[in-house]
């Protein structure tokens, strides 16, 4: 095996790897997370997360492999330069491409993310507007409302049994098994 098919096994694999990755990042796997601590789970603030998150993790890692084989690959194949170069030169890439995807994620990325509170996700309280009708008695609607800058929707049930049509404003008055149990804005003393 000479050493052009060497680079372009490493970069194939650090490429395969990180497709790998963003296929299951949509299944929610992690990989690529290397946290060092178990305080590092969901939900936790993002101060810790943070402080969680290595800068020698599974993203810069596979961006390191990525860029050293395609450069090692593509200067051993089309340059003159002696294998010795060509090695110190995929280096300099590879270290380029993982400062790059280090700093996405720590200059960019994370010092942007947080986690909710409680406070901000509660339902109590929440003033929003029929878009399903919410039948009499135990019927079950929907209701849209805007939380955290999102706007958002609930299954909802009238918390006195009665209708409520189409477009009509209410207040989740309580929220159970994922039922905001509502009234009408007006009938709010």
């Amino acid at each position: 095996m000479n050493l052009q098919a060497i680079y372009f096994a490493i970069f194939v694999g650090g490429f395969g790897l990180c497709f790998l990755c963003v296929l299951s990042g949509f299944g929610h796997l992690h990989i690529g997370h290397f946290h060092r601590g178990a305080h590092a789970a969901h939900g936790n603030s993002m101060g810790r997360l943070g402080r969680a998150l290595s800068g020698i993790n599974g993203f810069t890692i596979l961006a390191f492999l990525t860029w050293f084989g395609g450069a090692g690959y593509l200067l051993e194949r089309y340059s003159l330069l002696v294998a010795p170069l060509i090695f110190i030169a995929a280096l300099v890439f590879g270290f380029t491409g993982a400062f790059v995807v280090w700093a996405a994620l720590f200059k960019v990325l994370l010092p942007r993310e947080r986690v909710l509170t409680s406070e901000e996700t509660s339902m109590t309280g929440v003033l929003g507007r029929v878009s399903g009708p919410i039948r009499a008695g135990s019927g079950v609607g929907e209701i849209i409302f805007s939380q955290a800058g999102a706007r958002k929707s609930s299954a909802a049930r009238s918390e006195d049994g009665s209708a409520i049509d189409r477009g009509a404003e209410v207040i989740v008055v309580r929220y159970e098994h994922g039922i905001a149990h509502v009234r009408r804005w007006e009938d709010m003393p």
